[in-house]
């Protein structure tokens, strides 16, 4: 990849030197074009390289979840952290989802986390913008709408796989901010137009930036994932 990356690099530097010279004619819209896309190809590769933690090649991203600074007093204080992981430039998304401090319910609720477009947390989760929506689609198809998770107990932890964001590449989450909502999404079914743009997922409880990191916070939850199965799987032979 880093020879590629030399040869896009020097390519590109070529067609610059040769446009910069004081007979050179102006280029064509052809030439403009493929300078374009070039430099398009060099920054996602360069990209690709920079964010590059672990052995086999997977990017890895993680999210300290703290509460939103414009909550009153009554509003609960979610703290936890998020963690990505992808195999491959453009593999899916795999998540994990470590959240508590949500009010303690008889019976579980849902709550709505999403992608928003900014990694502006000055204002609290409410200057983190809407839904991050590179390709204009309708709400629920963002590459960052991840749904409802069940909360229980006041808690939240829950493993996804193949989920449609991206650590690389045009269209990264990298910098961008993940919020936590104070209600459950709608799925695009509330015959609305906040429906088609948020869900009507409610008010912004807690957020986090998303920042690239070494592999071994992933690592550890996925050990903690491996030791909750088994003693989930224990529990249950036990009840039979």
């Amino acid at each position: 990849m880093l020879a590629l990356l030399c040869s896009c690099l020097f390519l590109a530097a070529g067609a610059s030197d040769a446009w910069t010279g004081e007979d050179s004619a102006e280029p064509n819209s052809d030439s403009a074009e493929w300078i374009r896309d070039m430099y398009a190809k060099v920054t996602e590769i360069w990209q690709e390289v920079m964010q590059r933690r672990d052995d086999d090649g997977a990017l890895h991203a993680a999210c300290q979840v703290q509460p939103s600074a414009t909550l009153d007093a009554a509003q609960p204080r979610v703290t936890g952290v998020v963690l990505f992981r992808q195999l491959a430039p453009r593999a899916k998304l795999d998540a994990f989802f470590a959240l508590e401090g949500f009010p303690t319910q008889p019976n579980s609720s849902s709550r709505a986390i999403h992608v928003h477009q900014f990694g502006d947390l000055s204002q609290g989760c409410e200057s983190t913008g809407p839904h991050y929506n590179p390709l204009g689609v309708p709400h629920p198809q963002h590459p960052g709408d991840f749904g409802n998770f069940a909360v229980r107990d006041g808690s939240l932890w829950k493993y996804r796989a193949g989920l449609a964001a991206s650590l690389a590449g045009p269209h990264s989450i990298v910098g961008r901010a993940v919020v936590v909502h104070a209600g459950e999404d709608d799925l695009g079914r509330g015959g609305n137009q906040a429906s088609v743009e948020n869900g009507n997922a409610g008010r912004r409880l807690a957020c986090c930036v998303v920042g690239v990191c070494g592999p071994g916070l992933w690592e550890r939850q996925a050990r903690e994932h491996s030791e909750r199965k088994k003693r989930r799987r224990e529990s249950e032979c036990k009840a039979a």
